[in-house]
C-alpha cells in the first residue's frame, strides 16, 4: 500500500549567502503521524518550515503539503494547515476574542464553539487586550489561532517556549485529541523530553542539514551508559559508550570506593547526533 505524506520535501535548498539555511534537505511525513523535527537553535528548523508554508522561497528541490505544490497551491494550503510561529505577533490593541475572530474570518470559516473551548483549556482570557498580554498569554492565543478551525495538519515552530508546565501539558494533551481525530502534527522542538514524550518519529537537522529520520525509539536506544564513580578517593562522572567489561579490567590497581551505572539523560543520547 503506498504511503500518504502529510508533508513531502525533495533536496530542498535555501541559501542565505554566509548565513546558514538549510541543503539538499529531503524529508517525508506520514499522514496521521506525530512528527519531531529536532535541532539546536539555528539548525535550519524554523527555515524550513518557513520554506514549507510559503513565507520565504527556496532556491532548490520541491516540496508538497497533502499533496498540494507549496509553489503552485499555496493558498490552498494555508486553508488546511494550523502554522503557530516560534514568536507569535498580534496587533497590540485588539482584543483576544477579535483576533481569534480575525484568523478564523480570514479562512471563512465559524470557529467560534472550538475557539471557546481551546480559550477555557489552555486559560486564555478572551476579553484582554494583545497588550495586556505576557509572552506566555500570547503564545496561548497563537496556539488557540493554529487550532481552532480544526486543520488536517499542525505545523508548531518550537510552541511550548514561555509556557509553564501545566500549560505545556494541556496543549500536548490537546495535540494527542486532534492527532486522534486524524490530524498530523509537525513539531520543531529543541526539547529533547517533548520529542521522546509525544513524538513517533522524528528528524534531526544540524547546520541546515538533515543528519538523521527514524522512530523516536530506535533514536533513543543507546548502548551508553552514565558513570558515577569515586576511584582512588576522586570522583569521576561520565557517559562510556563501550564495554563494561574491559572498563572494569582498567579499574585493576585502583581503589574503587563507589560506583553507580544508570542510563544516560536524553540530551546526552542526543548529543552525539550534533557532534558527529
Amino acid at each position: 500500500m503506498k504511503k500518504e505524506y502529510a508533508i513531502s520535501i525533495e533536496n530542498l535548498t535555501k541559501n542565505y549567502g554566509k548565513a546558514r539555511g538549510v541543503k539538499n534537505l529531503t524529508l517525508h511525513v506520514e499522514k496521521g503521524d506525530i512528527f519531531g523535527f529536532l535541532g539546536p537553535n539555528g539548525a535550519g528548523k524554523s527555515t524550513t518550515i518557513r520554506s514549507l508554508l510559503g513565507l520565504i522561497q527556496f532556491q532548490e528541490g520541491n516540496a508538497s503539503i497533502l499533496g498540494m505544490d507549496v509553489r503552485k497551491k499555496h493558498k490552498g494550503i494555508l486553508k488546511e494547515v494550523g502554522y503557530m510561529p516560534s514568536e507569535a505577533l498580534f496587533y497590540p490593541s485588539m482584543k483576544v476574542k477579535d483576533v481569534l475572530k480575525f484568523a478564523a474570518d480570514m479562512r471563512k470559516k465559524d470557529c467560534e464553539e472550538e475557539s471557546r473551548m481551546l480559550c477555557e483549556r489552555m486559560e486564555v482570557h478572551r476579553e484582554k487586550r494583545i497588550e495586556e498580554l505576557s509572552l506566555g498569554n500570547r503564545k496561548k492565543v497563537s496556539i488557540v489561532c493554529a487550532m481552532q478551525h480544526k486543520p488536517q495538519l499542525f505545523i508548531f515552530d518550537e510552541p511550548t517556549s514561555g509556557l509553564d508546565p501545566l500549560m505545556q501539558a494541556e496543549f500536548f494533551k490537546l495535540v494527542l485529541e486532534y492527532n486522534r481525530q486524524g490530524a498530523t502534527c509537525f513539531l520543531s522542538s529543541h526539547v529533547l523530553s517533548e520529542i521522546k514524550k509525544y513524538c513517533h518519529h522524528a528528524a534531526i537537522i544540524r547546520n541546515g542539514q538533515l543528519i538523521c529520520t527514524d522512530t523516536v525509539e530506535n533514536l533513543t536506544r543507546t548502548s551508553a551508559k552514565r558513570i558515577h564513580l569515586i576511584k582512588d578517593g576522586i570522583e569521576e562522572d561520565f557517559v562510556f559508550k563501550g564495554n563494561l567489561n574491559e572498563l572494569f579490567v582498567s579499574f585493576s590497581g585502583h581503589d574503587i570506593s563507589d560506583i553507580l551505572i544508570e542510563e544516560p539523560e536524553l540530551d546526552e543520547i542526543f548529543m552525539h547526533y550534533y557532534e558527529q
